[in-house]
């Protein structure tokens, strides 16, 4: 007889299924996986993923019709893997490997499963069992440590903006690191958004009294736009402060092993299963943060996936109860626009006649927004411009999905998911402006449309009376 297979040891910290499915005899937990399979187990194979309704999930699931590649059918197939004694073998298979390859993390399933699967972080697990938690390969690793390159070596961008430019360069780096070569590549901007001087300890007390009793307003700045899109930024600053906030933008603190590189939320480690590297840059935030957070300032960041992955996906690397002291005083810029206007306290002048000037607008949500609920926000907000006329696109997954998009093998399922709903809504009002305020979903629109999507914080600062 064999001996038993040793306990599977997990990336995450899964300890917040540790009570899931007990005393459920139809909860069906596979036998190996300890708490990881708990999270497993919470769906409930009611095949809602599996029907073609509205929302988000599951959009690999939408475009090729394949069961396997619902919510439901990667659990089926993880159930499978986690039940078998021999772990890693059966982590391999095929099938498992080919649906878990073409999740794209979208967290449609954390918001709209009746049991809130969540799958995304789980292929995070997924993605660190297969490759021990050093990413999937060159590609991988390449797009994992973006911000590190883009800080450390800006000279890089001059290979991207050749690749972009010489079609025989594209076709070198598809056939060498497997990235499309039909699509362009983000350009790095030549003066990247600014950043404050690394912040003292001491600096951190400011309180609401040095805000006229607001909260002042910790701006992140997110890798994305820093490098590629920096006006975003100055955009938000320039609404923030016009509304009456006392703007910081998130820095390091003096005392960092590293205070003049960014602070970055490691959300480009998690999407390639590189957890250990995501633990320290969020460590790395969470010490630069927390404690301007403590003396009342809020966390405002303008990227969903980056803002929403600190205030969801923090609680499974296993740093403890400060990742949820952080979450709680971190929105994106248009819940606390939404919260502060609520609450009577926001106060912009808009143009007269903004809102027709800028004519017919769609919005497109990102898939973390919407996962989050905070396409709420964005109406209210927008509705705050007055004249603006605008409609929200009722789309599924841009198909960018960070850097799942541009790889070559799914770049096709990737065009195929955004041709769904999204582009023929936008082919369909030629004239619109488009707000979007994911990076992925500009780039997809960009990559596919002659469309020049903005960021709302832009689209607001436009509006404003000078």
């Amino acid at each position: 007889m064999s001996d038993p297979a040793p306990p599977l040891k997990t990336w995450l910290d899964w300890s917040a299924y540790a009570d899931a499915g007990l005393g459920d005899a139809y909860a069906d937990i596979p036998r190996h996986g300890g708490d990881l399979a708990k999270a497993v187990a919470v769906c409930i194979n009611s095949r809602r993923c599996e029907t073609e309704t509205k929302g988000v999930m599951c959009p690999s699931f939408r475009a090729s019709g394949d069961p396997n590649l619902s919510t439901g059918g990667r659990v089926r197939l993880l159930k499978a893997a986690l039940n078998s004694d021999l772990t890693d073998p059966a982590l391999a298979d095929p099938r498992l490997a080919e649906a878990m390859d073409l999740c794209v993390a979208c967290k449609g399933c954390k918001r709209e499963c009746e049991n809130n699967v969540d799958m995304a972080l789980i292929k995070t697990e997924y993605l660190a069992q297969r490759y021990g938690g050093r990413g999937p390969g060159l590609r991988g690793r390449l797009f994992a440590h973006l911000p590190l390159w883009q800080h450390r070596y800006p000279w890089f961008d001059a290979l991207v903006r050749r690749r972009n430019r010489w079609p025989w360069l594209a076709r070198l780096t598809q056939s060498w690191l497997g990235i499309a070569a039909a699509l362009p590549l983000p350009e790095r901007v030549p003066v990247p958004a600014g950043d404050q001087a690394p912040v003292q300890v001491a600096g951190a007390a400011t309180t609401r009294s040095d805000t006229g009793g607001r909260s002042g307003v910790l701006l992140l700045v997110d890798t994305f736009t820093r490098y590629y899109e920096p006006g975003i930024a100055a955009a938000a600053q320039k609404v923030l402060e016009a509304a009456g906030y006392q703007v910081r933008l998130a820095v390091p603190l003096a005392a960092d092993a590293e205070p003049g590189r960014p602070l970055c939320c490691g959300r480009t480690y998690l999407a390639q299963g590189m957890v250990d590297e995501a633990r320290a840059e969020a460590r790395r935030l969470l010490t630069a943060l927390l404690p301007q957070v403590r003396a009342g300032w809020v966390l405002v960041g303008l990227e969903p996936s980056c803002l929403l992955g600190l205030r969801d996906d923090y609680r499974a690397l296993g740093l403890g109860d400060e990742v949820l002291e952080l979450g709680r005083a971190a929105l994106l810029f248009e819940e606390f626009l939404a919260r502060e206007a609520q609450a009577g306290r926001l106060r912009l002048d808009f143009r007269a006649g903004a809102g027709e000037e800028a004519g017919p607008t769609l919005v497109h949500g990102h898939c973390h927004q919407k996962a989050a609920g905070a396409m709420k926000s964005m109406r209210k907000v927008l509705k705050l411009v007055p004249g603006l006329g605008f409609d929200f696109i009722e789309a599924g997954c841009c198909g960018m999905a960070g850097a799942f998009g541009l790889e070559r093998e799914h770049a096709d399922l990737a065009r195929a998911m955004a041709g769904q709903t999204l582009l023929p809504a936008l082919a369909a009002q030629p004239g619109a402006m488009v707000i979007a305020n994911g990076f992925a979903c500009r780039q997809q629109i960009r990559a596919h449309t002659a469309r020049d999507p903005r960021h709302l914080a832009v689209v607001l600062s436009a509006a404003l009376d000078a």
